[in-house]
């Protein structure tokens, strides 16, 4: 282990335990949802195509931060070395979808066979599908950042995958279900691109240009981007208390179910996240580049995947609730992957050069 990662000064308390914060926001968003329902009942009002505007808020909080921090003439260089692109892009497509489907038809038609009646239990792999064939396009900066991941890198590598959903999201979707009239909310899908990708984009872009020409690179990198490094973790809480505020109820009513269907989500995101990143390692690719090309994969596009789940198959489906399930332990299991990565760093440290 380098020393840079076992003394890291960047390492705050309040990340240290981010797991912990992040558990109780879980718990003190569902006990919202149960006991003060109007502030639910509220946000809900505020939703566009089924895009929730106070959590688009939230991750505009998250992902501005890093936005700033990109010199994006960088982002030129991105193409001159695309292995990352092409890992990535090859784990979340051409593997990603169909390993999902693979692992939830296994646990839910064999190894739960006898405890979840055969209706249900495929209702629960159309809701694991949906997440596989959605990887992440927004946390993963959160992710990246926790990693000192290369910002102009994700940015490219995110866009690109935003481009790929919208071709292959519905193809994947209606192929591993066998629906040939999957209905995917289009709107829904173009608008979180613009908002969750875009928006912060041009406002990270527009601010960083502003700042350097009024007072100038030293003061935007000694003291200008300093004044937000509490300002993503605390988006990121925020935004996990607004989204089990709404789904308490679902989790309450099924908490037998909630187990099971988490285990082959979280056997599932470990398998991508230890392909992509030893395939990272193989491709000699530096750790600033191999951390977030297993992230984007590993982690999902949860609201896609609510959202689609909720056209598809109902409020109150299986596959919807799948979908919750997945959005409640992808953020503790991340972060172990976050720990993982940040412990394993210094056998990257030959490919730094690369």
């Amino acid at each position: 282990m380098s020393d840079t990662v076992k003394h890291d000064p960047n390492i705050s308390i309040f990340e240290k335990y981010l797991t912990v914060w992040v558990l109780i926001c879980m718990g003190v968003g569902i006990l919202i949802g149960q006991f003060l329902p109007v502030i639910p009942e509220t946000l809900s009002r505020f939703e566009y195509y089924q895009v929730s505007i106070p959590v688009a808020i939230l991750i505009w909080i998250m992902i501005f931060p890093m936005m700033v921090k990109i010199d994006f003439t960088s982002i030129l260089n991105v193409t001159k070395k695309p292995r990352g692109l092409f890992l990535t892009t090859f784990m979340n497509w051409a593997i990603k979808p169909f390993s999902m489907f693979l692992i939830a038809s296994f646990f839910f038609l064999f190894v739960f066979g006898g405890l979840i009646e055969d209706a249900l239990a495929r209702e629960y792999i159309a809701g694991a599908v949906l997440l596989g064939a959605a990887p992440c396009t927004a946390m993963v900066f959160v992710w990246s950042k926790l990693t000192n991941g290369d910002p102009a890198y994700t940015l490219v590598q995110v866009s690109v995958n935003n481009i790929i959903i919208l071709l292959l999201f519905a193809p994947i979707v209606a192929l591993l279900l066998g629906v040939g009239n999957v209905i995917v909310p289009w709107n829904t899908l173009i608008l979180s691109t613009i908002l969750f990708v875009v928006v912060p984009v041009v406002l990270g872009f527009a601010t960083r240009k502003t700042v350097v020409k009024k007072k100038g690179m030293a003061y935007f990198e000694e003291e200008f981007v300093n004044k937000f490094d509490k300002v993503t973790m605390i988006g990121l809480l925020m935004t996990l208390t607004i989204i089990f505020s709404f789904q308490g109820e679902r989790i309450i009513q099924n908490p037998y179910h909630i187990i099971l269907i988490s285990i082959p989500l979280i056997i599932q995101t470990f398998f991508i996240f230890v392909a992509t990143y030893g395939g990272a390692y193989a491709c000699k690719l530096p750790f600033a580049v191999a951390a977030p090309s297993a992230f984007i994969g590993a982690s999902n596009f949860f609201e896609l995947a609510v959202a689609v789940s909720i056209s598809l198959f109902g409020l109150n489906s299986g596959a919807t609730l799948a979908t919750v399930v997945g959005v409640l332990v992808e953020v503790p299991v991340m972060l172990l992957l976050v720990k993982i990565a940040n412990k394993t760093q210094g056998k990257f440290a030959r490919f730094e050069n690369n």
